[in-house]
């Protein structure tokens, strides 16, 4: 194995963080070059200045490596752009043909080979699942209330199927079947796919449920997965730099991506097999992403080219519960309505955005643990640039708060793993440092109540019977405050 470097973001020096050329002649050079001067990092502050950064700050500041970023305007792949690194430790910089793991957006590229099947009559969307598995059945379950579960149930995560997502497998590990993960089953590193709410009535993501229609489509075809995806997806959609073989086929190897932890080690063995293919697996490239994005929406409008029948892109794109369609979530209404997923497999992040109309989108792709951040940013960018509607950064409404209430607050707070948070006043916010250094920025938004500026979440202050700041008290974890 070829030495890897511990700090990967300690060698983004500026000479490395080149853009490299775009896959097109018509790649408008001007707006990459304010998008990548234009990076909001979180929310805005009402009454505050706007503070912009660079794409080079703000991949400097995350740790993250790589990114590649593909932009769909006019219908088609307008241009592409990849900075910094694939491979810091051999100096192997990032191009528009490099790939990286899509992580869950694998699912709605998967759904669209589900929904041909229903367009040749192949599967329903509404019969039992069942009926159409060979190779393994979805066990009986009391909770399930006697209902079964259904292919649009899968594609909706609302089957009521447990186990949200999947960590992968690393280099020296073994790599279980399909049947295998299904049934939590040695090495299957994750617990039995099952029903424990009644099918329909609920929406909880389930990567579970994708791996069960993973199965479906190879039993329904006799196909291996990757293959039919092959087929019936990836080439129709012109998707040529992509593959849903795992472990990644060799002839892909010399432009895969390494992925990396948030603070710059590389993924031992350079990044994980998911066997878990429709709901992890699909390597491909921003513009690769972009291409499918282009054929759904010309599949939604009845045009030529598109890689669904008219009425199954429509019902994809149409949300319910959970604002989610048949594969991919649903955002917005009118001109800003748009579909979406975003994906986290271990050292990879990123996300796409696809408008129903008017043939626009935005797709990031990173190589790093704290590359989510990132990828909203520059889609945030995008958006600005081209005027599209919906991305917008939330804005968050301060409110006056006196300064001695942020001394009360300030001090350290163990976490339940042990490690030490720190919490400080700056000027009118709140700071907190992470155990790795990170400092995250808070503004006071009620009493005894903070937003984080990037993200959003909200942080409570617990006090004790005399009124002192005792824990500080982020969703379901709990920081108690040290001596």
């Amino acid at each position: 194995m070829r030495p890897r470097s511990l700090v990967a973001a300690a060698l983004l020096a500026p000479g490395l963080l080149r853009a490299q050329p775009a896959t097109d002649s018509l790649a408008p050079a001007a707006r990459a070059a304010r998008i990548e001067h234009d990076l909001r990092s979180g929310a805005a502050v009402r009454g505050r200045p706007v503070e912009r950064a660079s794409l080079e700050a703000r991949m400097r500041a995350l740790g993250v490596p790589a990114v590649s970023i593909a932009v769909i305007d006019g219908g088609r792949v307008a241009w592409s752009r990849a900075y910094g690194m694939a491979d810091v430790a051999t100096g192997r910089r990032a191009t528009t043909a490099t790939l990286f793991q899509a992580a869950s957006m694998s699912k709605p590229v998967a759904s669209t080979a589900a929904l041909q099947l229903v367009a040749e009559g192949k599967l329903t969307l509404d019969g039992d699942v069942n009926g159409s598995l060979r190779s393994w059945q979805v066990p009986a379950s009391a909770a399930s209330g006697g209902k079964p579960v259904t292919l649009r149930q899968l594609l909706t995560h609302t089957a009521g199927l447990t186990v949200h997502g999947f960590p992968g497998y690393a280099a020296d590990s073994a790599v279980p079947t399909v049947v295998q993960v299904l049934n939590g089953e040695r090495p299957a590193n994750t617990a039995a796919v099952r029903v424990d709410t009644v099918p329909g009535t609920r929406w909880r993501y389930s990567g579970g449920g994708m791996t069960v229609m993973q199965l479906l489509l190879s039993d329904v075809t006799g196909k291996p997965f990757d293959a039919l995806l092959d087929e019936r997806v990836l080439e129709p959609a012109g998707m040529r730099r992509s593959t849903f073989s795992q472990p990644i086929a060799e002839a892909f190897l010399p432009d895969v991506a390494t992925g990396y932890r948030r603070g710059g080690a590389p993924i031992p063995g350079l990044y994980h097999t998911y066997p878990e293919m429709a709901a992890a697996g699909l390597w491909t490239t921003p513009s690769d992403l972009g291409r499918w994005i282009v054929a759904i929406q010309r599949a939604h409008d009845g045009l030529s080219n598109g890689i669904l029948p008219r009425p199954l892109a429509q019902a994809m794109l149409t949300p319910g519960l959970g604002n989610w369609g048949l594969g991919v979530g649903i955002e917005g209404t009118g001109d800003a309505r748009r579909f979406a997923h975003g994906g986290a497999n271990e050292g990879f992040r990123g996300q796409f955005v696809g408008y129903v109309t008017g043939g626009r989108g935005v797709v990031v792709m990173t190589n790093s643990d704290a590359g989510g951040a990132l990828a909203v940013e520059m889609s945030a960018a995008v958006a600005r640039e081209y005027g599209w509607p919906g991305l917008e950064p939330r804005e968050i409404v301060p409110v006056a708060i006196d300064s001695t209430k942020l001394l009360e607050v300030a001090g350290r707070y163990a976490a339940a793993d042990g490690g030490i948070f720190t919490a400080s006043r700056d000027g009118d916010d709140l700071i907190v440092t992470t155990p790795t250094g990170r400092r995250v920025r808070l503004v006071a938004t009620a009493a005894d109540q903070f937003t984080m500026i990037e993200g959003g979440n909200v942080m409570r202050l617990e006090r004790d019977a005399g009124g002192r700041v005792a824990a500080l008290l982020l969703g379901p974890e709990r920081y108690a405050r040290q001596p």
